[in-house]
């Protein structure tokens, strides 16, 4: 009799830790949902929001940057290695013409790869960010975009936070863009101008990157070796 009714009472110890297993389970589930919700960047807006600067062509987008008279436009996506590999070969030469009064830069920041960035639309939040900086601090533009191709994410990551992209801006000393680079203001501009992009000879689509020498765009192959940019001119 003893043992039937021992095995009648209710073991209260057993169903108190189950419980405490499925409620600690429950807030680990709500932690984690609440944490990636935070960490996830909020829609960008489609809205056009067109840039107005002086150093901005509002009709073809280009961020003008130096004032030579020969002009190097350069399309690019802060997500693609290949316009990393071009920064890498090029940019202090490009640099250098600008400084020395050979060339006008025409950065056109454009977004071809957002689906390359685990739907954080990194490549669209970059080129946004790059127009705050240029509405902000012209003389800014140039060192901004070296900055991001030298910390370029890789293809196929998140790519970087906004967060992070304030600090790069902050690091050459641009500030009081935290609210456009966060708000996407121009997020629907780079959409339209990136819709403009010329397309490459002998290509059948828009890529990055895509140059133009004198307003004439011409293939990646026909770039010269490293410290003979200037040959495109001659």
């Amino acid at each position: 009799m003893a043992k039937a009714q021992a095995a009648k009472k209710t073991n209260w110890f057993a169903i108190w830790v189950t419980a405490g297993v499925v409620i600690a389970l429950v807030l680990v589930t709500v932690l984690v949902i609440t944490l990636n919700n935070a960490a996830a960047p909020k829609p960008l807006p489609t809205e056009v929001n067109t840039p107005s600067a002086s150093n901005i062509d509002a009709e073809t987008g280009a961020i003008h940057v130096g004032e030579g008279t020969d002009n190097l436009a350069t399309y690019v996506d802060f997500m693609c290695p290949v316009c990393g590999q071009f920064e890498e070969t090029y940019g202090s030469e490009i640099q250098g013409m600008v400084d020395d009064g050979s060339i006008t830069l025409d950065i056109h920041p454009i977004s071809i790869l957002d689906r390359q960035s685990q739907n954080t639309q990194y490549s669209t939040r970059a080129a946004n960010a790059m127009y705050c900086v240029a509405v902000e601090d012209a003389e800014k533009s140039l060192p901004f975009l070296q900055q991001m191709f030298a910390q370029q994410p890789t293809e196929g990551s998140k790519g970087l936070t906004n967060k992070e992209i304030l600090a790069i801006a902050s690091d050459v000393g641009v500030s009081g863009i935290d609210s456009c680079v966060n708000d996407g203001t121009y997020a629907g501009y780079v959409t339209e101008m990136t819709a403009k992009t010329p397309i490459q000879p002998g290509s059948s689509g828009i890529g990055t990157p895509t140059i133009a020498v004198n307003g004439n765009v011409i293939a990646n192959s026909q770039l010269p070796p490293a410290g003979q940019l200037s040959t495109l001119f001659q």
